[in-house]
């Protein structure tokens, strides 16, 4: 299982690293040797260069989780530096440590090559330098990913209360709406009052069951458009022509809850009174490539409506959230004029 604290860190990585960097002086024997004395001298290198390549091991891990976040990142570089001095100078003594006393017959071979040491010591410090370089390139990349991680959850959350704090906007503000509804409809046909309340119920019970999750299926979202439109037309009966049109071939497709209904307050908010022959025409389409909704109705052109103070929540609303949800598969246009008021919306699916 890969650690969480360091997602550039899954076991099997380390693994396949490390053997192949401890595979190196197997691959690089010589395989011509012509006696038997060099086959045994050459095996004598191998593993020596084998065993010093494991001493790389802890060296790397040393400087990746030690060094690095705590003496370069908080004592500055120049301690770092230091550091990385001295543990170049220990595998020098190491290299030497091992050489003597469990390889003395390479010892002697060396102590006779003459300039041996100057070039052993030369590669030595070469092959620190390569395995620190490495460490440091690790682990400022594991950095840099966790924090890039660390910026992106931190802005789910801030974008997961964003959506939460929008969504419960838009409870309140749906009931205001109904309970006017409502209010307007006793006083007009206080006879049809309560089967008003057994539709108002109805959609309670999707609001408060229903809308708890992320995303819910279109189709539930559709019985609860025409749940809310069949209690408008319990309202205003005959006064006013409501279409509502669903067709969906996409069973599997989802959508945020409660995220058209805003567009369908605001027709009938706005689409009757001061209108002769008022209509509203609401149309849901999804197929497996896109979402479309498309709310039309009819303005008042002679007089200008004094909107409340709550006008307009609904649909700033729901404009941020689609721009939260959907970035850059949503086009939502609003065309007012000639005394008609046209909402379309498109959602693409991923």
């Amino acid at each position: 299982m890969p650690n969480k604290r360091f997602p550039l860190r899954p076991i099997f990585v380390h693994i396949f690293f490390w053997t192949c960097f401890l595979a190196l002086p197997f691959l690089l024997m010589p395989n011509n040797s012509t006696s038997v004395e060099d086959a045994h001298r050459h095996t004598l290198w191998t593993t020596f260069f084998f065993l010093f390549n494991v001493a790389n091991i802890p060296l790397f891990y040393l400087n990746t989780e030690f060094l690095i976040p705590y003496v370069f990142q908080k004592r500055g570089i120049f301690l770092y530096l230091g550091s990385l001095i001295v543990l170049i100078f220990l595998m020098i003594q190491l290299h030497d440590f091992m050489f003597t006393h469990f390889f003395d017959e390479l010892a002697q071979r060396g102590r006779r090559g003459g300039n041996y040491r100057g070039g052993a010591y030369m590669r030595i410090i070469f092959q620190e330098l390569f395995v620190l370089a490495i460490g440091i390139s690790y682990r400022f990349l594991s950095d840099n990913v966790k924090e890039q991680e660390a910026k992106k959850e931190k802005e789910n959350e801030r974008l997961k209360s964003e959506l939460s704090f929008l969504r419960s906007q838009i409870s309140p503000h749906f009931m205001f709406n109904v309970l006017n509804s409502v209010v307007a409809l006793s006083r007009r046909k206080p006879e049809m009052v309560e089967s008003v309340v057994v539709k108002l119920s109805e959609l309670m019970r999707y609001m408060i069951y229903e809308t708890s999750d992320a995303k819910v299926a279109i189709s539930k979202e559709s019985n609860y458009l025409e749940s809310y439109i069949e209690l408008q037309k319990i309202r205003f009966g005959n006064d006013i022509a409501i279409h509502f049109e669903s067709n969906l071939t996409n069973s599997a497709s989802q959508i945020e809850p409660m995220l058209l209904i805003p567009f369908v307050e605001n027709a009938f908010k706005h689409g009757v009174g001061m209108i002769l022959n008022p209509s509203i025409h609401i149309a849901l389409q999804d197929t497996p490539t896109a979402m479309l909704f498309t709310v039309r109705n009819q303005v008042s052109s002679q007089i200008e409506e004094k909107k409340d103070a709550s006008s307009g929540i609904g649909l700033t609303n729901v404009k941020r959230r689609l721009a939260l949800l959907y970035p850059g598969l949503h086009h939502l246009d609003i065309q007012e004029g000639k005394g008609e008021y046209v909402v379309t919306l498109t959602i693409n699916h991923r």
